[in-house]
């Protein structure tokens, strides 16, 4: 019979995106075996991120502070906004270097069913960013699924009123894909090839 202790490290481990229980139980074992600084490394690192890490009061990233690092940065250009769902994005995006705006994370897409409304995804907060007059571009960069596509709908509705210039990612983004696995050349791409959009 297996420990229970063991039991409910593979059953944590199984709550991780892409782990299934063979994976869950390979990596308990792994720590628990020969590795146990590693695994208190990793539960000490886990800990100190979950107290710590918080989100950025004007873009909703994950941030140590207040304001982020993007945001505070006197350098990126403040008329343009890329939206997206999620920080692994902003990093993704970030990382092709195409990029020197600021942004606003989502944290998911609008999603009925879900409960998953305006206000949980934050877009008041964006609404009154927008309407201070400094934002001239609006990017958008939600998934190309139907949940994103609605999101952006809904978004480029709200910039639109403001008379802003709403743009979409462009080629290279296929259909049902997700930026997070979008090559820096392709995201590069969509982001020289970003379209208006027609307001309707």
């Amino acid at each position: 019979m297996q420990s229970p202790l063991i039991n409910e490290l593979i059953d944590a481990f199984k709550q991780l995106p892409t782990i299934g229980q063979k994976s869950a139980q390979r990596l308990a074992y792994y720590l628990l075996q020969d590795h146990q600084a590693t695994g208190q490394r990793l539960a000490s690192a886990i800990e100190t991120a979950i107290e710590k890490v918080g989100h950025c009061q004007q873009c909703r990233n994950l941030s140590e502070t207040d304001i982020c690092s993007i945001c505070a940065s006197p350098a990126r250009a403040r008329q343009q906004v890329c939206i997206v769902e999620s920080p692994t994005d902003v990093m993704v995006i970030e990382q092709s270097g195409v990029y020197q705006g600021l942004y606003f994370v989502l944290m998911g897409h609008l999603s009925p069913i879900d409960g998953i409304g305006p206000d949980q995804l934050g877009l008041p907060i964006l609404k009154n960013r927008l309407q201070v007059g400094e934002v001239e571009e609006v990017i958008i960069a939600t998934n190309p699924t139907v949940e994103g596509e609605a999101t952006a709908h809904y978004i480029q509705q709200m910039a639109s009123q403001q008379n802003i210039q709403v743009t979409r990612l462009a080629q290279g983004i296929p259909l049902g894909g997700e930026l997070e696995y979008i090559d820096a050349g392709t995201l590069g791409q969509a982001f020289v090839g970003r379209k208006n959009i027609e307001s309707q």
